[in-house]
């Protein structure tokens, strides 16, 4: 077995939300759209330039809100400054030493999901 990408999958709630704070603030595109119709649930892929890519879903039962993703990252002291320049409502980010000898930045969607970008200090 070759694995191409482990894609986690996020429970979102309300469009709106979920464009505000993963486009518009994170950063990431929409690369994908689907509904199975008008007025259906919405399932999406987005991607960040970095290479992070994550599947939203407004689906029952594909996934339980309050997940967290682990992002193994360099240049976190960069992304925060940009993140915090954008002066998001909802979210301001700071940055800690964590015990396992990394810079990390956790961020909290609308949802209760957590992304943990995690930079090693070696």
């Amino acid at each position: 077995m070759k694995v191409k990408h482990a894609i986690p999958l996020i429970r979102i709630f309300d469009e709106a939300k979920a464009r505000a704070f993963y486009v518009d603030w994170l950063g990431f595109n929409v690369d994908w759209e689907h509904r199975f119709e008008e007025g259906a649930p919405l399932y999406m892929q987005v991607s960040h330039p970095a290479g992070i890519m994550l599947h939203l879903t407004e689906h029952h039962g594909d996934c339980t809100p309050g997940t967290k993703v682990f992002v193994d990252c360099e240049g976190l002291e960069e992304y925060h400054q940009l993140l915090i320049a954008k002066q998001y409502r909802y979210n301001r980010p700071g940055l800690e030493q964590a015990f396992w000898n990394a810079l990390i930045m956790e961020v909290v969607d609308p949802f209760g999901n957590k992304l943990l970008f995690s930079q090693s200090m070696e």
